[in-house]
């Protein structure tokens, strides 16, 4: 068997760093590895409107964002297969058969299930007080597990707070194998190699970077906005002059450089103080660490060097978004093309489920010769 990439996001807006961190920018490798057969990366408009029912647009709009975002950082259709969950409808089929592995008490004891009702403010019992949570939503899990399987996904790329998800998932899997026999694969979980990227902070310190808490940087940010937010980030709250000395740990600032300082990047930021008062003569983040906390290297050098930083990974994503946004037709046939061959393969697994199950009752020749033979008699 080959080894295969399913990895996607939910399309609820322009994706972030955090996202790039956490995922993306891995995907990107892997695609060009060469060491997998096939990746499969998925645009999750279905998981989406289980929480954005009441406004479906949102959701419309959002896909063609999150394609962008997906080929300007780097994911080549040549490479990959880019599709939208809600045109392969197998996964809504491999969903309802694998429901029935799965208790409503393995559902609710899902950390990372329980996290993600308290941030959307649903509830898990019957509290007048809050909404109730969608069940679509709560099952989310499941729904997921169908989306792996249905590619035979050998790996999973994402970010630590999805390891219940990918537990859960090789749970279905091994029940149903069990049950059914050898069909579905069990995945591995493929986290984040750099500590710093399994999950970026907001840039208010907050331990997650969200669109509705306004503490993003986002891949298609200008360089202006960019620098807005760098200058606004959160540091150490008793570094207040440039000689006292500074807490490295649990500084935002110094968390985005571990995510996204490379080597490089030092020559070039000095270069640009050749001439001036100011000098920057580190060679590398540990250095800068050092100094910093000893004293002596303020808030606003370092915001001036992450802004460095995060400017020469963001430009070429902002350049090739900006070619791509003149021709949207190519992108929604990308995404077509993608949805089409996503299918095929989609449908070959549930094929492959339905059997082991038993309910391929057309295609059952010899339970059909059982039963005319049976009712002859």
């Amino acid at each position: 068997m080959g080894k295969i990439i399913l990895t996607g996001d939910r399309p609820t807006g322009r994706l972030h760093i955090g996202h790039y961190v956490g995922s993306l920018r891995r995907r990107v490798e892997l695609q060009n590895s060469g060491e997998f057969d096939k990746i499969y990366v998925m645009i999750a408009d279905a998981q989406a409107l289980t929480d954005n029912a009441d406004n479906p647009e949102k959701v419309r709009q959002n896909i063609i964002e999150v394609a962008l975002d997906y080929m300007s950082a780097g994911l080549d259709p040549e490479k990959s297969t880019l599709f939208i969950q809600s045109q392969v409808s197998e996964l809504t089929e491999l969903t309802f058969f694998y429901m029935n592995l799965v208790t409503v008490q393995r559902l609710q004891r899902n950390p990372t299930v329980k996290q993600e009702m308290q941030m959307r403010g649903f509830s898990d019992n019957d509290d007048d007080n809050k909404a109730g949570t969608p069940v679509g939503f709560f099952t989310y899990p499941i729904s997921q597990a169908a989306d792996i399987t249905a590619f035979k996904a050998t790996t999973v790329p994402v970010g630590e707070d999805q390891k219940p998800m990918l537990e859960q998932c090789r749970e279905i899997v091994r029940k149903f194998n069990s049950t059914y026999g050898e069909v579905l694969v069990e995945p591995e979980i493929m986290l984040p190699d750099n500590a710093a990227c399994l999950r970026l902070p907001g840039t208010d310190g907050k331990a997650k970077m969200s669109k509705s808490l306004g503490n993003c940087i986002y891949l298609s940010d200008s360089a202006e906005e960019v620098w807005a937010k760098v200058k606004g980030m959160f540091t150490d709250p008793g570094h207040l002059q440039v000689s006292d000395p500074g807490k490295v740990e649990g500084n935002t600032v110094f968390t985005y450089l571990d995510a996204f300082c490379r080597p490089e990047h030092f020559a070039m930021f000095r270069e640009a103080f050749i001439g001036k008062k100011v000098s920057f003569e580190f060679n590398s983040l540990d250095e800068v660490k050092e100094q910093y906390r000893k004293g002596g290297l303020g808030d606003m050098m370092i915001k001036t060097f992450l802004n460095s930083v995060l400017n020469d990974t963001l430009e070429p994503i902002r350049k090739r978004r900006k070619e791509l946004e003149q021709n949207i037709p190519y992108v929604y046939e990308v995404l077509k093309k993608g949805s089409n061959q996503a299918r095929a393969v989609a449908a070959q697994t549930l094929k492959d489920v339905k059997d082991a199950m038993r309910i391929n009752y057309f295609d059952d020749a010899e339970l059909i010769a059982q039963q005319s033979e049976k009712f002859r008699e």
